[in-house]
Order: structure tokens, then sequence, then C-alpha cells
């Protein structure tokens, strides 16, 4: 999972969400019934998120019998396979898998999608960026870190000790994911999909992911949201060597604002982390309002001069160590890329291949 470092410490005034949901299900073990038809998993993720919510909605196989549309899968791995076997037997009652869903490419919701594809023979729905990205880094399993990668660091501001982990830790990506389906069906924004007994709307957003696909159920009044909108944590929005002047902010702002207009507040938002809620169009705006509010912070310490990895603090309120040091670059480039979209900072390059960035007159 690629989630960010949660900005809410500089924000006093959350937004009240209601979480209809006392508990969730244990990992593997059992499944909550969110609507008819609709039930709610825990996958194992390790670490501070702990588990990834998957969803399974009931539909019939193509020769009659009663199975599972899957939205979202859990990390690739020996942990989750068995929470799979555990749950396909237990909650989920022995009945088969019909397709696979997946919000993104990241290896916390795409991991385990080869293994339930191969296992049922069932195809693998995802928005073709989504999956077109997803082999691309795949691909660079066992690779060396490239040098455009190195420089972009670099210019960051990384010294080489935090280059040396880098090239050593690099081409890991693949290794969260079963080998993935040579095949897909291409979800596209807009598509009215029918799951079972419900038509499910595809709402395309970027910014997190390039073409990240959330589900909403009009009749059901639910929203899978993937990672695009969470209830406690901001999802990671960064810049990526492979697109070193992207804008990714500006999308992530544009997309959140999009789905204010296209989904109801009304919804039951399903998160891939943490619990269920209500109050989507308030979260929403905390999210929007945080990083507009980071963004002055940042233009008004570009008086003078700084590198990236000067600016962590108005960022971010937790301490910067080498285990966060990727993702506060990431989403501190995404912020300076963003401040220079809108014309309002200009970034330099030394003799050294370091950037500078100052606010512009």
């Amino acid at each position: 999972m690629r989630d960010g470092i949660e900005q809410g410490g500089w924000e006093s005034h959350r937004p009240k969400l209601v979480y209809p949901f006392e508990h969730g299900p244990k990992v593997g073990e059992e499944a909550v019934d969110i609507a008819p038809g609709v039930k709610w998993l825990r996958m194992p993720l390790g670490g501070a998120l702990a588990f990834i919510n998957v969803w399974a909605i009931a539909e019939k196989t193509a020769d009659g019998r009663d199975g599972w549309a899957i939205v979202d899968t859990g990390l690739g791995g020996l942990e989750s396979r068995n929470a799979w076997r555990a749950a396909l037997k237990g909650p989920l009652e022995g009945k088969p898998v019909t397709r696979v869903f997946v919000t993104h490419m990241h290896p916390d919701h795409i991991g385990m999608a080869g293994y339930l594809t191969r296992k049922f023979d069932a195809r693998l729905w995802i928005t073709r960026l989504e999956f077109v990205t997803c082999r691309s880094l795949a691909a660079d399993t066992g690779r060396e870190a490239p040098a455009d990668a190195l420089a972009f660091f670099k210019g960051a501001g990384w010294d080489e000790d935090a280059l040396e982990s880098y090239r050593a830790k690099f081409g890991g990506f693949g290794r969260g994911l079963y080998a993935l389906p040579d095949s897909f069906h291409r979800l596209n924004d807009g598509d009215a999909v029918k799951i079972g007994d419900h038509v499910w709307t595809v709402v395309v957003g970027s910014g997190h992911s390039p073409e990240h696909a959330s589900l909403h159920c009009a009749d059901l009044k639910l929203m899978i949201s993937g990672d695009q909108v969470l209830p406690k944590i901001s999802s990671n929005v960064s810049v990526f060597p492979t697109e070193p002047d992207g804008d990714p902010l500006t999308d992530w702002i544009t997309s959140l604002q999009r789905i204010k207009t296209k989904v109801p507040d009304e919804v039951l938002v399903l998160p891939a982390h943490n619990d269920p809620f209500h109050g989507l169009h308030a979260r929403i705006d905390h999210l929007v309002g945080g990083h507009e509010r980071g963004l002055t912070r940042l233009h008004e310490l570009l008086v003078e001069p700084k590198r990236v990895v000067d600016v962590f603090h108005v960022l971010f309120r937790r301490r910067i160590d080498e285990n966060l040091l990727g993702l506060a670059t990431g989403e501190s480039l995404a912020h300076l890329n963003c401040l220079m979209a809108r014309g309002q900072a200009i970034r330099e390059r030394d003799e050294n291949g370091v950037d500078w960035y100052r606010a512009a007159a």
C-alpha cells in the first residue's frame, strides 16, 4: 500500500464521521453483512495498517450457481493465501469466485488477483492504466536502480546513504504480487456494471494512482472507495522518478471534487482501510482543505530557496526517518510541482544536480 503520511496533525477540526459498525470482521475468519448480498472481509497486511478491507458481492456463475464477485484482494503472499482459503471455506460458504474487481494497482489491492483468477478461472476487471502500470512496475523486479531514478532523488537532496538504500531496495514492487493474469476486462469511467442484483457505476479518479476505479451503487447507497477516500488517513499522492514533472496533486484534488458532484453524500463509504463510514462530502472537503493549507505553508516557506528535503516540516508533523523518506519526498514533490503549475514557485538546478525551489516573484 502506498498510503500517505497523514497531515491531519496540522488541522484542529476533523469532520465528524459516522461509523455504523461497532466491530469489523476478524481477518480471514468472519464477514460482516453490509447490505443484502454485500459482505465485508479483511485480509492481512502487517505493519501499522494491519489489514485491508475487501468486499464480496453475491452473483451467479455462468452456469447459474451462487458465487461471489470480489473487490480488491490483499497483498500477495502466503499469509494472504491462507486467509483467503479460510474465508472461502468459512464466511463465503465454499461458493466460487465469479469475477475479481481491483480498484487500483498497488500490491495490497491487486496482490492476490492472480491467485484468485487462476483458482476460479475468473476474469480480472480493472482500468487499463492500472493494469498496464502494474505490469510495468512488476517488470522491474530484479533490475538495478536506473540512473534517472538516482538523479531524481539526488535532485531532491538525498545523501549517498539514502541513495544506496534505494539501490538496495529497488525492484521490490513485484514481490508483493502473485503473477498477474495475462488478460483483463477493461473498466472505464462511467461504466454501469451489473454485479449480482444491482448496477454499480465506475467513478475514476487519479493522483494516488493513474486510473483508480471506485464503484458506486445508487440502489444500495454504497460506494466502494478503494484508496480514493479514506476516513482517517490521507492517501499518498506522490511524484515518482518515472514522471518527474507530473502534477498528481492537482489530479487528486480535481478527482475528489468530481466525486463530490457524482456521488451523493448519503452513501455509506466502503474504504480500503479503517471502517465503513457516512460523511463522504465532509471528508472530501477535509482532504482537499488539508492539501490547500499545506500548499499555503509551503509557499510561505519558499521565500528562501529550499530543497525537497528541507520542506518536510511544513507538510508533516511526524519525524521523517529513512523508512518514510521516499513517501515524504514524493508527497513533497507533488506539492512543489502543484505550486509550479499554479505559477507560484520556480525550480532551479545547481551545479551538483540538486534542485532548489523558491516562490515566484
